[in-house]
Formats: C-alpha cells, structure tokens, sequence
C-alpha cells in the first residue's frame, strides 16, 4: 500500500513539474489584458531570456522554449509586445536554434512561474 501511495505521489508531482515547465504563450491585443509585458530586443546580449519558437506544444517543455497558442484559454501566460524596453517586465530575443535557449538573467524567472 506505502508503494502505491508512492508512485501516486511521484507521478503527481512529475505532472506538477511539466507545467511548470510548460511556456505556452498567447499574444494579446491589449497591455490590460498581459500577464507580462515583453519588450524584443536586437542583440542576444541585451536580452533576459533567450526564446526559441517551438512548433508543437509538447516541445514547449523547458525555458526559453515557447508554443503561441491560437487561443487565450489555452495560455500558461498572456504576453502584450511593448514598443519601449522601459516599458517591459521581460526582455526577450528570439533565436535560430533550439539549443540556444534559455536565461540570460534568471531574477527574471518568477514572471513565468
């Protein structure tokens, strides 16, 4: 029975952790509507995470890695594009391959968490 009891809990909380790691993002319309407000930055450097657009939601499963969502409901987080970096929680540059994802600065974190 403590086995079961177990593999339950283990199970859970491997659940927990790949939703946590889940980044899937929706664009809105409007700043009110955001979650985080992200500002694209020109050079990797500049950059607090380094974002990799995924083409499938199941590839979205550690940072950096994003799936855009067609709708709203299906979001972990709703993101709004600023036009000015002092206007932005999270600044982020997109990158050509998979692998080169991931934090620049991680006291940024917990705006995806």
């Amino acid at each position: 029975m403590k086995s079961i009891i177990l593999a339950i809990g283990f199970i859970f909380i491997c659940s927990i952790f790949n939703l946590a790691l889940a980044q899937k993002v929706y664009s809105v319309s409007y700043e009110s509507q955001a979650d985080i407000k992200i500002y694209k930055v020109d050079y990797e450097s500049q950059a607090d995470l380094k974002v990799y657009k995924v083409s499938y939601e199941s590839q979205a499963n550690k940072d950096g890695l994003w799936y855009f969502v067609d709708y709203e409901s299906q979001a972990d987080k709703k993101v709004f594009f600023v036009d000015y970096e002092s206007q932005a929680d999270l600044k982020i540059y997109f990158v050509d391959y998979e692998s080169q994802a991931g934090w620049n600065n991680k006291s940024k974190q917990h705006l995806l968490y």
